[in-house]
């Protein structure tokens, strides 16, 4: 911004000037409401190096910035989402506006590039020596393909398919995927989670999506027939506690919020309708997934956004 000061530290500091109005205003704006310090003497405003990771570090699993795009969305989709809270009916994902879908990437694909390798997939029983060999992966519920991507790069040698109902958001997951230049050992398809054909997968992902689908029993029972005898399933779900009284923090603030402006209306716009929320918890998951079939289901690892589960057939 003009008039800026060095970056260093990661502290941004910026001298206020008087011909800089709307830059001045919104600076004071952020000192108001406690994300920017102001210095009165020196007349700098500074960005906490404790405030980096959360508000200008895009690489950060906990940058949150592109929480507002999902809020915006919300605010285009208001008259929508006004008239389900009276009806009881549901909201399609394909009937929210698109700053929803680009928001929705751009909030999770740091936590995947931060985790999904060192931590979640190393979590889980021999998965990564699979993967490393060469394995068959699906990733459910894809979207713009964020957690296939960061996969298929750091394993050259597996096939990976991503599936996802909306066909926008596959056609972004592909061009994504050509950007990554890692489009040779993936696929993006238009398929529900209960519908695709491709089956004798090592490893079936559903990564913060089980919750919005309207018969997750049925999508985790589909995976499990799509499944190799000796193959994993990897749950990653929105971060939360088995009771309302142990979501009681900002990050369940967030997830209740747009559980119940997009993750319930979704569920409830398909079959079935189960509206498990973005807040189910350790417990009832591995509830639906035991009625899906699964045997061994296990918490793996959490963050301050995700728990994540594993699930084996036997």
């Amino acid at each position: 911004m003009a008039g800026a000061g060095p970056l260093s530290s990661g502290a941004l500091a910026a001298r206020a000037q008087t011909d800089e109005r709307y830059t001045r205003e919104w600076l004071n704006n952020q000192v108001a409401g406690g994300y920017v310090n102001y210095d009165a003497q020196s007349g700098y405003y500074q960005l906490p190096d404790h405030h980096v990771p959360v508000l200008a570090d895009e690489d950060s699993p906990v940058f949150l910035v592109p929480a507002l795009e999902v809020a915006a969305s919300l605010w285009m989709d208001e008259d929508k989402i006004m008239a389900v809270f009276r009806s009881g009916e549901g909201i399609a994902w394909d009937e929210h506006h698109h700053r929803l879908f680009c928001g929705s990437e751009a909030l999770f694909r740091p936590g995947y590039r931060a985790n999904l390798i060192p931590q979640w997939l190393q979590s889980l029983d021999g998965v990564t020596d699979k993967l490393a060999r060469g394995a068959r992966v699906a990733d459910i519920g894809c979207g713009h393909g964020a957690s296939t991507i960061v996969m298929a790069k750091a394993f050259a040698r597996s096939r990976f398919f991503g599936f996802d109902s909306h066909g926008d958001s596959i056609l972004t997951a592909r061009e994504r995927a050509r950007e990554a230049q890692c489009a040779a050992n993936i696929e993006f398809v238009v398929a529900a989670a209960d519908s695709y054909s491709e089956t004798d997968f090592d490893l079936i992902c559903f990564m913060d999506c089980l919750h919005d689908m309207g018969d997750p029993v049925g999508a985790a029972r589909t995976a499990r027939s799509a499944l190799k005898a000796d193959g994993s399933l990897l749950l990653v779900e929105p971060a939360a506690r088995d009771c309302v009284s142990d979501n009681i923090n900002p990050v369940s603030r967030m997830y209740y919020a747009a559980s119940t402006a997009v993750c319930t209306p979704c569920s409830k716009s398909q079959q079935v309708g189960l509206a498990l929320g973005a807040q189910a918890g350790p417990r009832r998951l591995g509830e639906i997934l035991a009625e899906a079939g699964f045997e061994n289901v296990r918490t793996v690892a959490e963050t301050p956004f995700n728990i994540v589960l594993e699930a084996k057939v036997h």
